[in-house]
Protein backbone atom coordinates (compact mmCIF):
# COMPACT_ATOMS: atom_id res chain seq x y z
CA UNK A 1 0.00 0.00 0.00
CA UNK A 2 1.23 3.59 -0.69
CA UNK A 3 2.24 5.83 1.58
CA UNK A 4 0.47 9.08 1.69
CA UNK A 5 0.81 10.63 5.08
CA UNK A 6 3.69 12.25 6.27
CA UNK A 7 5.75 11.18 3.23
CA UNK A 8 7.62 12.53 0.52
CA UNK A 9 4.18 11.36 -1.90
CA UNK A 10 3.23 14.63 -3.70
CA UNK A 11 -0.25 15.59 -4.49
CA UNK A 12 -0.91 18.08 -7.15
CA UNK A 13 -4.04 20.31 -7.56
CA UNK A 14 -4.38 22.16 -10.67
CA UNK A 15 -6.21 25.59 -9.24
CA UNK A 16 -5.80 27.27 -6.40
CA UNK A 17 -9.16 28.83 -6.04
CA UNK A 18 -11.67 28.26 -3.16
CA UNK A 19 -12.23 24.69 -3.65
CA UNK A 20 -8.19 23.74 -3.45
CA UNK A 21 -8.39 25.85 -0.45
CA UNK A 22 -10.77 23.77 1.38
CA UNK A 23 -9.25 20.43 -0.63
CA UNK A 24 -6.26 21.67 1.57
CA UNK A 25 -7.49 22.18 4.54
CA UNK A 26 -8.14 18.15 4.27
CA UNK A 27 -4.85 17.31 2.81
CA UNK A 28 -2.90 19.38 6.04
CA UNK A 29 -5.17 17.29 8.52
CA UNK A 30 -3.61 13.75 6.63
CA UNK A 31 -0.46 15.43 6.72
CA UNK A 32 -0.33 15.03 2.49
CA UNK A 33 2.16 17.70 0.64
CA UNK A 34 0.89 19.36 -2.03
CA UNK A 35 1.33 20.99 -4.90
CA UNK A 36 -0.65 23.69 -6.22
CA UNK A 37 -0.79 26.02 -9.90
CA UNK A 38 -2.83 28.97 -10.33
CA UNK A 39 -2.67 31.73 -12.88
CA UNK A 40 -2.78 34.29 -9.98
CA UNK A 41 -0.33 35.02 -7.28
CA UNK A 42 -2.45 36.04 -5.07
CA UNK A 43 -4.86 32.88 -5.23
CA UNK A 44 -6.63 31.71 -1.67
CA UNK A 45 -4.53 28.34 -1.75
CA UNK A 46 -0.94 30.13 -2.00
CA UNK A 47 -0.19 29.89 1.81
CA UNK A 48 -1.10 26.74 2.66
CA UNK A 49 -0.19 24.70 0.02
CA UNK A 50 3.72 23.23 0.30
CA UNK A 51 4.57 24.26 -2.78
CA UNK A 52 2.71 26.70 -4.77
CA UNK A 53 3.56 28.14 -8.41
CA UNK A 54 1.63 30.78 -10.97
CA UNK A 55 1.02 29.52 -14.05
CA UNK A 56 -1.35 29.69 -16.77
CA UNK A 57 -3.71 26.49 -16.55
CA UNK A 58 -4.39 26.51 -20.26
CA UNK A 59 -0.77 26.09 -21.29
CA UNK A 60 0.35 22.93 -22.44
CA UNK A 61 4.10 23.36 -21.64
CA UNK A 62 3.15 24.77 -17.85
CA UNK A 63 0.69 22.18 -17.26
CA UNK A 64 2.93 19.28 -18.54
CA UNK A 65 6.12 20.77 -16.17
CA UNK A 66 3.88 21.31 -13.54
CA UNK A 67 2.60 17.25 -13.62
CA UNK A 68 6.17 15.65 -13.76
CA UNK A 69 6.46 17.23 -10.07
CA UNK A 70 3.72 15.27 -9.02
CA UNK A 71 2.87 11.12 -8.37
CA UNK A 72 -1.33 12.34 -8.23
CA UNK A 73 -2.86 15.07 -10.24
CA UNK A 74 -5.84 16.08 -9.73
CA UNK A 75 -8.13 19.76 -10.65
CA UNK A 76 -10.44 21.95 -8.90
CA UNK A 77 -11.53 23.25 -12.58
CA UNK A 78 -12.70 22.48 -15.35
CA UNK A 79 -10.64 24.97 -18.26
CA UNK A 80 -7.31 22.82 -18.21
CA UNK A 81 -5.02 21.80 -20.90
CA UNK A 82 -6.17 18.48 -21.78
CA UNK A 83 -3.50 17.15 -24.14
CA UNK A 84 -1.09 17.86 -21.09
CA UNK A 85 -2.93 15.73 -19.18
CA UNK A 86 -2.90 12.65 -21.53
CA UNK A 87 0.89 12.80 -22.13
CA UNK A 88 1.19 12.83 -18.52
CA UNK A 89 -0.94 10.37 -18.10
CA UNK A 90 0.78 7.96 -20.86
CA UNK A 91 3.96 8.72 -19.03
CA UNK A 92 2.97 6.93 -15.77
CA UNK A 93 1.43 10.16 -14.21
CA UNK A 94 -1.76 9.45 -12.16
CA UNK A 95 -4.32 12.19 -13.32
CA UNK A 96 -8.03 11.91 -11.51
CA UNK A 97 -10.85 12.65 -12.90
CA UNK A 98 -8.68 11.52 -16.09
CA UNK A 99 -8.41 13.76 -18.85
CA UNK A 100 -11.33 10.87 -20.44
CA UNK A 101 -13.73 12.00 -17.91
CA UNK A 102 -12.97 15.45 -18.20
CA UNK A 103 -12.94 15.68 -22.18
CA UNK A 104 -16.51 14.60 -21.89
CA UNK A 105 -17.37 17.22 -19.30
CA UNK A 106 -15.10 20.32 -20.60
CA UNK A 107 -17.47 20.77 -23.79
CA UNK A 108 -21.35 21.19 -23.08
CA UNK A 109 -22.01 20.48 -26.44
CA UNK A 110 -20.03 16.89 -25.65
CA UNK A 111 -21.44 16.26 -22.80
CA UNK A 112 -25.07 16.98 -23.96
CA UNK A 113 -24.58 14.35 -26.31
CA UNK A 114 -22.78 11.95 -23.62
CA UNK A 115 -25.84 12.00 -22.42
CA UNK A 116 -28.20 11.08 -25.09
CA UNK A 117 -25.65 8.22 -26.23
CA UNK A 118 -26.05 6.71 -22.81
CA UNK A 119 -29.98 7.20 -22.99
CA UNK A 120 -29.78 9.54 -19.50
CA UNK A 121 -32.52 11.93 -19.56
CA UNK A 122 -31.40 16.32 -20.18
CA UNK A 123 -33.39 19.11 -21.93
CA UNK A 124 -33.69 18.86 -25.75
CA UNK A 125 -30.71 20.90 -27.62
CA UNK A 126 -28.94 21.96 -30.70
CA UNK A 127 -25.65 22.72 -31.69
CA UNK A 128 -24.03 25.51 -33.36
CA UNK A 129 -20.66 26.24 -34.33
CA UNK A 130 -21.14 30.30 -33.56
CA UNK A 131 -23.66 32.36 -32.12
CA UNK A 132 -24.43 33.77 -35.38
CA UNK A 133 -25.72 30.92 -36.74
CA UNK A 134 -29.01 30.70 -34.40
CA UNK A 135 -30.98 33.80 -35.97
CA UNK A 136 -30.92 31.32 -39.07
CA UNK A 137 -32.76 28.72 -37.16
CA UNK A 138 -34.92 30.67 -34.96
CA UNK A 139 -36.32 32.13 -38.65
CA UNK A 140 -36.52 29.05 -39.89
CA UNK A 141 -38.24 26.91 -36.87
CA UNK A 142 -35.28 24.71 -36.06
CA UNK A 143 -35.77 26.28 -33.11
CA UNK A 144 -38.65 28.18 -30.96
CA UNK A 145 -38.33 30.98 -28.31
CA UNK A 146 -37.76 31.47 -25.58
CA UNK A 147 -34.14 28.86 -25.13
CA UNK A 148 -31.06 28.89 -23.14
CA UNK A 149 -27.84 29.79 -24.50
CA UNK A 150 -24.91 28.28 -23.33
CA UNK A 151 -21.08 28.78 -24.31
CA UNK A 152 -19.56 25.27 -24.72
CA UNK A 153 -16.46 26.11 -23.02
CA UNK A 154 -14.79 28.20 -20.03
CA UNK A 155 -18.69 29.07 -18.47
CA UNK A 156 -18.40 29.23 -15.03
CA UNK A 157 -20.93 30.81 -11.67
CA UNK A 158 -23.34 32.24 -14.52
CA UNK A 159 -20.93 33.35 -17.25
CA UNK A 160 -21.13 31.66 -20.50
CA UNK A 161 -25.34 30.73 -19.91
CA UNK A 162 -28.30 33.51 -21.04
CA UNK A 163 -31.73 32.96 -21.06
CA UNK A 164 -32.68 33.98 -24.47
CA UNK A 165 -36.86 35.25 -24.47
CA UNK A 166 -36.25 37.55 -27.97
CA UNK A 167 -34.14 37.49 -30.65
CA UNK A 168 -32.54 40.78 -29.61
CA UNK A 169 -30.95 38.70 -26.49
CA UNK A 170 -28.76 37.14 -28.40
CA UNK A 171 -27.02 40.80 -29.36
CA UNK A 172 -23.97 40.98 -27.59
CA UNK A 173 -23.30 37.83 -27.13
CA UNK A 174 -19.42 36.08 -28.24
CA UNK A 175 -19.92 34.53 -31.65
CA UNK A 176 -18.35 31.18 -30.46
CA UNK A 177 -19.65 27.43 -30.43
CA UNK A 178 -22.28 27.37 -28.08
CA UNK A 179 -25.52 24.84 -27.57
CA UNK A 180 -29.33 26.19 -27.32
CA UNK A 181 -31.61 24.09 -24.69
CA UNK A 182 -35.09 24.10 -24.67
CA UNK A 183 -36.28 25.75 -21.34
CA UNK A 184 -37.53 23.79 -18.91
CA UNK A 185 -40.42 24.76 -16.34
CA UNK A 186 -38.93 22.83 -13.34
CA UNK A 187 -40.35 23.09 -9.74
CA UNK A 188 -36.82 22.74 -8.26
CA UNK A 189 -33.03 22.44 -9.22
CA UNK A 190 -31.42 19.29 -7.54
CA UNK A 191 -27.89 18.20 -7.52
CA UNK A 192 -26.46 14.77 -6.37
CA UNK A 193 -22.82 14.24 -5.77
CA UNK A 194 -21.11 10.80 -6.29
CA UNK A 195 -17.91 9.77 -5.37
CA UNK A 196 -15.74 7.10 -6.61
CA UNK A 197 -12.42 5.69 -6.40
CA UNK A 198 -10.14 3.21 -8.34
CA UNK A 199 -11.59 0.50 -6.59
CA UNK A 200 -15.04 0.80 -7.58
CA UNK A 201 -16.08 1.70 -4.36
CA UNK A 202 -18.91 4.45 -5.10
CA UNK A 203 -20.93 6.14 -2.70
CA UNK A 204 -23.32 9.39 -3.28
CA UNK A 205 -24.25 12.16 -0.73
CA UNK A 206 -28.47 12.80 -0.17
CA UNK A 207 -30.18 15.09 -2.60
CA UNK A 208 -29.65 18.68 -2.18
CA UNK A 209 -32.16 21.66 -3.70
CA UNK A 210 -30.55 24.70 -4.83
CA UNK A 211 -31.81 28.20 -5.10
CA UNK A 212 -30.71 30.43 -7.32
CA UNK A 213 -30.34 34.31 -7.58
CA UNK A 214 -32.70 35.57 -10.86
CA UNK A 215 -29.89 37.78 -12.16
CA UNK A 216 -26.78 36.50 -11.75
CA UNK A 217 -27.90 32.85 -12.22
CA UNK A 218 -25.40 31.61 -9.15
CA UNK A 219 -26.62 29.72 -5.96
CA UNK A 220 -28.02 31.34 -3.30
CA UNK A 221 -28.86 28.35 -0.93
CA UNK A 222 -27.82 24.86 -1.00
CA UNK A 223 -30.20 23.20 1.06
CA UNK A 224 -29.62 19.31 2.77
CA UNK A 225 -32.04 17.24 2.40
CA UNK A 226 -33.82 18.70 -0.70
CA UNK A 227 -37.83 19.30 0.44
CA UNK A 228 -38.60 16.69 -1.87
CA UNK A 229 -40.64 13.73 -1.64
CA UNK A 230 -38.47 10.38 -1.31
CA UNK A 231 -39.46 8.61 -4.47
CA UNK A 232 -38.24 12.09 -6.07
CA UNK A 233 -35.37 11.68 -4.24
CA UNK A 234 -34.26 8.17 -5.27
CA UNK A 235 -34.89 9.10 -9.37
CA UNK A 236 -32.42 11.65 -8.53
CA UNK A 237 -30.10 9.21 -6.92
CA UNK A 238 -30.29 6.51 -9.33
CA UNK A 239 -29.68 8.86 -12.27
CA UNK A 240 -26.69 10.45 -10.94
CA UNK A 241 -25.16 7.21 -10.25
CA UNK A 242 -26.15 6.12 -14.05
CA UNK A 243 -24.39 9.18 -14.72
CA UNK A 244 -21.35 8.32 -12.72
CA UNK A 245 -20.96 4.87 -14.35
CA UNK A 246 -21.09 5.48 -17.39
CA UNK A 247 -18.57 8.55 -17.41
CA UNK A 248 -16.45 6.26 -15.00
CA UNK A 249 -14.94 8.77 -13.07
CA UNK A 250 -12.89 9.01 -10.05
CA UNK A 251 -13.21 11.41 -7.50
CA UNK A 252 -15.97 13.65 -6.92
CA UNK A 253 -18.60 14.35 -10.13
CA UNK A 254 -21.68 16.88 -8.97
CA UNK A 255 -24.83 16.35 -10.80
CA UNK A 256 -27.02 18.82 -11.37
CA UNK A 257 -30.93 18.19 -11.82
CA UNK A 258 -34.42 19.22 -12.97
CA UNK A 259 -36.93 18.11 -11.46
CA UNK A 260 -39.75 18.66 -13.95
CA UNK A 261 -43.33 19.90 -12.76
CA UNK A 262 -44.49 16.24 -13.36
CA UNK A 263 -41.66 14.95 -11.28
CA UNK A 264 -39.29 14.19 -14.01
CA UNK A 265 -35.63 13.69 -13.47
CA UNK A 266 -33.21 15.83 -16.31
CA UNK A 267 -30.05 16.05 -16.10
CA UNK A 268 -28.97 19.66 -16.40
CA UNK A 269 -24.71 19.52 -16.15
CA UNK A 270 -22.26 17.68 -14.00
CA UNK A 271 -18.84 18.95 -12.40
CA UNK A 272 -15.90 16.27 -12.10
CA UNK A 273 -14.48 18.05 -8.44
CA UNK A 274 -15.57 19.46 -5.06
CA UNK A 275 -18.71 21.52 -6.40
CA UNK A 276 -20.75 24.49 -4.49
CA UNK A 277 -24.14 22.22 -3.94
CA UNK A 278 -21.50 20.16 -1.06
CA UNK A 279 -20.37 23.35 0.84
CA UNK A 280 -22.57 22.48 3.59
CA UNK A 281 -21.26 18.52 4.32
CA UNK A 282 -17.97 20.69 6.16
CA UNK A 283 -20.54 21.47 8.98
CA UNK A 284 -23.32 18.66 8.38
CA UNK A 285 -21.86 15.33 7.12
CA UNK A 286 -20.13 12.73 8.62
CA UNK A 287 -17.30 13.37 5.70
CA UNK A 288 -16.92 16.46 3.70
CA UNK A 289 -16.87 16.17 0.29
CA UNK A 290 -13.53 17.20 0.57
CA UNK A 291 -12.24 14.74 2.31
CA UNK A 292 -14.07 12.47 0.18
CA UNK A 293 -12.49 13.53 -3.32
CA UNK A 294 -9.11 13.38 -0.91
CA UNK A 295 -10.16 9.90 -0.17
CA UNK A 296 -10.88 8.36 -3.54
CA UNK A 297 -8.36 9.78 -5.82
CA UNK A 298 -5.93 8.23 -3.55
CA UNK A 299 -7.91 4.84 -3.73
CA UNK A 300 -8.87 5.07 0.16
CA UNK A 301 -11.81 3.77 1.26
CA UNK A 302 -14.89 5.90 1.13
CA UNK A 303 -16.09 8.05 4.28
CA UNK A 304 -20.04 7.87 5.70
CA UNK A 305 -21.89 10.81 3.25
CA UNK A 306 -24.64 10.60 5.43
CA UNK A 307 -25.75 14.14 7.19
CA UNK A 308 -25.27 14.47 11.22
CA UNK A 309 -27.86 17.10 10.71
CA UNK A 310 -29.83 19.59 8.35
CA UNK A 311 -27.85 21.96 6.64
CA UNK A 312 -27.92 25.01 4.55
CA UNK A 313 -24.79 26.61 2.56
CA UNK A 314 -25.65 30.63 1.69
CA UNK A 315 -22.87 31.73 -1.09
CA UNK A 316 -21.25 35.25 0.04
CA UNK A 317 -20.78 37.45 -3.01
CA UNK A 318 -19.52 40.54 -3.45
CA UNK A 319 -22.60 43.23 -3.30
CA UNK A 320 -23.79 45.29 -6.57
CA UNK A 321 -21.67 48.47 -6.82
CA UNK A 322 -18.41 47.67 -4.69
CA UNK A 323 -15.34 47.13 -5.67
CA UNK A 324 -12.33 47.03 -4.30
CA UNK A 325 -10.64 46.15 -1.06
CA UNK A 326 -13.29 43.55 0.56
CA UNK A 327 -15.12 44.54 3.87
CA UNK A 328 -17.27 41.97 5.95
CA UNK A 329 -20.05 43.47 7.46
CA UNK A 330 -22.01 42.35 10.40
CA UNK A 331 -19.86 39.35 10.64
CA UNK A 332 -20.10 39.81 14.47
CA UNK A 333 -23.92 39.57 14.07
CA UNK A 334 -24.25 36.09 12.41
CA UNK A 335 -21.59 34.61 14.86
CA UNK A 336 -24.28 35.15 17.66
CA UNK A 337 -26.68 33.58 15.47
CA UNK A 338 -27.11 29.59 16.54
CA UNK A 339 -25.75 27.15 14.31
CA UNK A 340 -23.71 29.71 12.03
CA UNK A 341 -19.94 29.38 10.39
CA UNK A 342 -18.83 31.30 8.25
CA UNK A 343 -16.11 29.99 5.36
CA UNK A 344 -14.18 33.07 3.78
CA UNK A 345 -12.18 32.76 1.26
CA UNK A 346 -9.07 34.75 1.56
CA UNK A 347 -9.94 37.20 -1.74
CA UNK A 348 -8.70 40.49 -1.03
CA UNK A 349 -10.65 42.06 -3.71
CA UNK A 350 -14.90 41.90 -4.15
CA UNK A 351 -16.66 42.91 -7.22
CA UNK A 352 -20.23 42.29 -7.88
CA UNK A 353 -21.39 38.94 -7.56
CA UNK A 354 -17.69 37.58 -6.95
CA UNK A 355 -17.74 34.21 -5.03
CA UNK A 356 -16.01 35.78 -1.60
CA UNK A 357 -16.71 32.93 0.71
CA UNK A 358 -19.78 31.03 2.06
CA UNK A 359 -22.12 30.38 5.75
CA UNK A 360 -23.39 26.86 6.81
CA UNK A 361 -26.68 27.08 8.89
CA UNK A 362 -26.81 23.26 10.76
CA UNK A 363 -30.07 22.58 12.82
CA UNK A 364 -31.97 19.50 12.99
CA UNK A 365 -35.09 21.01 11.72
CA UNK A 366 -34.46 21.82 8.37
CA UNK A 367 -37.37 24.91 8.53
CA UNK A 368 -35.47 26.40 10.82
CA UNK A 369 -32.13 26.77 9.71
CA UNK A 370 -33.37 28.01 6.33
CA UNK A 371 -34.98 31.07 8.38
CA UNK A 372 -31.33 31.69 9.81
CA UNK A 373 -30.12 31.52 6.86
CA UNK A 374 -32.13 34.11 5.53
CA UNK A 375 -31.22 35.99 8.16
CA UNK A 376 -27.47 35.74 7.75
CA UNK A 377 -28.25 36.52 3.64
CA UNK A 378 -29.99 39.40 4.92
CA UNK A 379 -27.57 40.70 7.54
CA UNK A 380 -24.23 40.09 6.39
CA UNK A 381 -22.85 42.67 3.44
CA UNK A 382 -19.45 41.97 1.26
CA UNK A 383 -18.88 45.44 0.44
CA UNK A 384 -15.61 47.30 -0.54
CA UNK A 385 -13.77 49.88 1.70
Amino acid sequence: MKTYFSSNFKLGILGGGQLGRMLLRETNKFDIQTYVIDPSNDAPCKKYANYFEQGDLLDFDTVYNFGKKVDVLTFEIESVNIKALQKLEHEGITVYPSSKTLSIIQNKATQKLFYTDNDIPTAAFSRFAYTSEINDAITNGGIQLPFVWKATQFGYDGNGVKVIRKVEDLVGLPNTECITEEMIPFKKELAVIVTRNPSGETRNYPVVEMEFHPEANQVEYVICPARISDEVAQKAIDIALKVSEKINHVGLLAVEIFQTQEDEILVNEVAPRPHNSGHQTIEASYTSQFEQHIRAILDLPLGNPDSKTGGIMVNLVGAEGHSGDVVYENMNIILAMDGVTPHIYGKKQTRPFRKMGHVTIVNDDIAIARAIAQKVKETIKVISQ
